[in-house]
């Protein structure tokens, strides 16, 4: 049993400062991150495939350094390859893959200080708002209330961070796979703007350039580190976020400036067609953030954007099922034999008979439809008309529920059904309970949840802010003006 029982009192700087002033040894903190995953994952299954003596040696021998020396850290099961980390990928195709590389943002993790003892459970190959892959044995759960889910794709990211396994996790996000387990489990995520982190050196995108490796915590300094000790990109990378100005933990020192934020209820248009107005508790969310964000200054305007989502997450079906396909037969190849029918979901097999109806002029089509969205996207923070403003009325940021409902019961979205375009965008599929987030993906736009947000039953309700391309800055000091009230 762990000797510091003040652990979960301290955000992950709080604990890397305890530890420079050798008030707790990183080995003491490893110890209390054991305890909780022994007290907490039986009920939540969010921490698989744990190396709890290669990390123990580490924190004992290794002299650690970087501002993280000796915080406890987990990856998700999904990316973010290590050696000394085996993967699963959310998925018995893959179970205990052993990595030949160390990824570059592992590396820098490691740099900073980190000690990494295990993954956390995803959904297989990131596909879904739910985490309950066959391969470990049973869903995730959401530690605020068992019976709904955490969210997905960084599912067990956000359930350990909420259950004080540790303060802070490394997960990802394609479609809303960080902000969605943050509104769900009460914390906060920043989706930082494309390619912001180093991809490789496997690849040089994801999904089209819409995925991107990020981080769930429970407090935006910590945020803010990991950041500015993880951006920037790796060698040989394709294209570069702009560059950032200066250290982002810095400039939450710095009083922001007084932003205009567009305000949104109802979901983005569909053929033309007004949006759908979300969840009671989902607007109360915003109509809380609105009248807070008001209080410290900021001026809220009503706008939305002249998109259409229905068609933008057609397209995104499209470049999803063609990666997941290329990832199973390249799995298949080093195997040397096909997939067999139970070591594959049923949404995964879906992904993979629609994949064989895209054509490679449709891909392209998929892949121009996703910029198109930037680029409407970019008018109308600048002011376009799209924005029904009229022109010259910018805006620096964009207010909207996280999620269209509250968590989802466990189950609802379970991975095991073959239609994979119903799945994701069907009457009653995954758009309709998540249509703001996979938008910024498409963009590259950062966007943040922000914790907002208690229902009457008990479940948590975040809200998104979504900034202007490459300025993750001025999310980040609203988020931080909104965390201390």
């Amino acid at each position: 049993m762990s000797t510091f029982a003040e652990y979960e009192n301290y955000d992950a700087l709080g604990l890397a400062e305890l530890v420079r002033r050798k008030e707790v040894t990183p080995a003491e903190l490893l110890e209390a991150a054991f305890a909780r995953v022994d007290a907490e994952n039986p009920k939540i299954n969010a921490v698989v495939l744990e190396q709890r003596d290669l990390a123990m040696r580490r924190a004992k021998t290794e002299k650690l350094s970087g501002p993280f020396a000796g915080v406890p850290m987990l990856l998700k099961d999904l990316g973010c390859e290590a050696i000394d980390f085996p993967t699963n990928n959310g998925s018995r195709l893959f179970a205990n893959t052993v990595h030949t590389y160390d990824s570059e943002i592992y590396l820098r993790l490691a740099r900073a200080g980190f000690v990494t003892f295990g993954r956390t459970t995803s959904p297989e190959f990131g596909i879904g708002p739910t985490t309950e892959s066959q391969v470990y044995g049973g869903p995730t759960r959401n530690p605020l209330s068992l019976a709904h889910t955490s969210g997905g794709s960084s599912g067990g990211a956000g359930a350990a961070v909420a259950a004080g396994i540790l303060p802070a996790a490394h997960g990802s996000d394609g479609g809303g796979s960080l902000r969605i387990p943050a509104s769900n489990c009460g914390l906060f995520a920043l989706k930082a703007t494309r390619a912001r982190f180093p991809d490789g050196p496997a690849s040089g995108e994801g999904w089209a350039g819409m995925a991107i490796d990020g981080f769930l915590t429970r407090s935006v300094r910590d945020t803010a580190a990991i950041l500015d000790a993880t951006h920037g990109p790796d060698l040989g990378a394709p294209y570069w976020a702009p560059p950032a100005e200066g250290s982002y933990l810095e400039a939450l020192k710095n009083p922001g400036r007084r932003l205009r934020i567009a305000i949104m209820t109802r979901t983005f248009s569909v053929d033309g067609r007004s949006g759908a107005p979300v969840h009671p508790d989902c607007a109360a969310a915003v109509a809380h953030a609105a009248r807070l964000l008001a209080d410290l200054g900021h001026e809220l305007v009503e706008a939305e954007p002249q998109i259409d989502i229905l068609a933008l997450m057609r397209g995104w079906a499209d470049i999803v099922a063609c990666g997941t396909a290329l990832t199973v037969r390249g799995q298949e190849r080093l195997l040397g034999r096909m997939a067999r029918p139970d070591e594959l979901e049923g949404v995964t097999w879906g992904a993979i008979e629609h994949a064989r109806g895209v054509s490679g002029a449709d891909y392209i089509a998929a892949v121009a439809r996703v910029h198109d969205a930037g680029r409407v996207m970019a008018r109308f923070f600048a002011g376009g008309r799209e924005g029904g403003l009229g022109s010259g009325t910018a805006i620096d940021a964009l207010l909207t529920p996280t999620l269209a409902e509250p968590p989802a019961v466990l189950g609802r979205f379970k991975p095991d059904v073959r239609d994979f375009v119903a799945y994701r965008v069907g009457e009653a599929g995954v758009l309709g309970y998540s249509p703001f987030t996979a938008l910024f993906n498409a963009t590259g736009q950062p966007a943040v949840n922000l914790p907002m947000w208690r229902n009457a039953a008990g479940l948590l309700v975040g809200v998104q802010v979504a900034g202007r391309f490459g300025e993750e800055r001025g999310l980040m000091q609203v988020a931080r003006d909104v965390e201390g009230v």
